[in-house]
């Protein structure tokens, strides 16, 4: 064996960062076993040296610095490596269990691409000083502490890939024809819907699921997937999006589910896609989604629910602009338009003055 050493006192001072480097002694040998480690070894001390590097990236210790850092980190990582996993991904869209409250379905979104959070729930978001601030029940300067000594300010970004996509439901649709089911059509009525108005927006929808046949009324979206619904069953099938109904009219009256649009439509014969355009959420999550259906509108109506997810996000719409206007009080009291109508009563006079008198 040949042994040779570098002396242990030549430190390598670097004037940016004051960090003193100590060679360590290098050994060789003949042999595949030995070649290996003395391969390690070295690389281990260009490691070691490229510290010596004043143009070397070095870690800030500016707490300016250090926040700028934390917030550009990567989000998705910063919660995989708090264990926290997401529930579906579409695209950029990183889809979670709120890490910050108790429920059941995923409604709190990561943008990857943006780099920045939302919880629908109660209707806040932002980067990720202000997750970790709620998550963690902490200030700006433990968190600035706690992250410095955790290694959290190195990013990476393995935890997951840039894209995936999940089918939100393993169905099959094997039939689709206007409506007609007796069924379908008993229902409809009961939720204060017209058949006609019905019939001219949704379809009669069979679905296969684990080789058992279901009947659906089918609400389409822009990318073809169906909201479906039926006394029993309240679900959709991929690929999930909004739905918008778009005539180059001033105003846009925005819809949490296709249920209140068609009881609206019901309640409203003369407001039509003539006079205003539709935009129909088909859930909460999308509503960002939407925004940019809204850019060419003066006004947007938001007929959304008057659940704690529903009013949260009303507030948040209308804190980006003064377009956006609540008209939840129309049915104040009640969960949301169609709830109201099947429970009060069609009175679409006084909806439609009131309505009328806005525009």
């Amino acid at each position: 064996m040949i042994r040779f050493s570098i002396p242990p006192k030549s430190p390598c001072t670097n004037p940016g960062n004051k960090i003193q480097i100590y060679f360590p002694t290098v050994y060789y040998s003949i042999g595949p076993i030995a070649d290996f480690i003395y391969v390690f070894q070295i690389w281990n001390l260009i490691l070691k040296l490229d510290r010596c590097n004043p143009a070397a990236e070095m870690e800030p210790s500016n707490p300016r610095d250090i926040l700028d850092l934390i917030r550009n980190l990567d989000l998705v990582d910063y919660l995989a490596s708090c264990g926290i996993s997401p529930q579906r991904i579409r695209g950029n869209d990183f889809w979670y269990l709120s890490p910050i409250r108790h429920e059941t379905e995923a409604s709190f979104k990561i943008n990857r691409k943006l780099n920045r959070w939302y919880d629908y729930g109660i209707g806040k978001g932002g980067n990720l000083i202000d997750f970790a601030i709620i998550h963690q029940g902490t200030s700006i300067k433990e968190l600035i502490k706690n992250m410095s000594g955790s290694g959290h300010l190195r990013p990476h970004r393995l935890a997951f890939p840039e894209t995936q996509h999940h089918a939100d439901h393993k169905m099959e649709i094997i039939g689709n024809v206007s409506l007609r089911s007796d069924s379908l059509m008993r229902y409809i009525q009961e939720r204060r819907v017209s058949i006609s108005i019905a019939d001219e927006y949704c379809r009669e929808i069979t679905f296969k699921v684990r080789d058992r046949s279901y009947l659906a009324i089918g609400f389409a979206n822009d990318q073809g997937g169906l909201e479906l619904r039926n006394p029993y069953f309240k679900g959709s099938s991929s690929p999930k999006d909004i739905t918008s109904i778009l005539s180059g009219n001033k105003e846009v009256m925005v819809f949490e589910g296709f249920m209140d649009f068609l009881t609206f439509r019901t309640l409203n014969r003369g407001i039509g896609p003539d006079s205003v355009d539709f935009v129909v959420l088909n859930g909460i999550s999308l509503f960002e989604r939407a925004l940019p259906k809204f850019k060419a509108h003066e006004k947007v109506s938001l007929f959304l629910d008057n659940d704690p997810p529903g009013k949260n996000l009303t507030q948040y719409a209308v804190s980006l602009d003064p377009k956006f206007n609540d008209q939840s009080g129309l049915y104040d009291g009640h969960k949301d338009l169609n709830d109201w109508a099947t429970k009060i009563g069609l009175k679409p006079y006084r909806t439609t003055r009131r309505l009328n008198h806005r525009q």
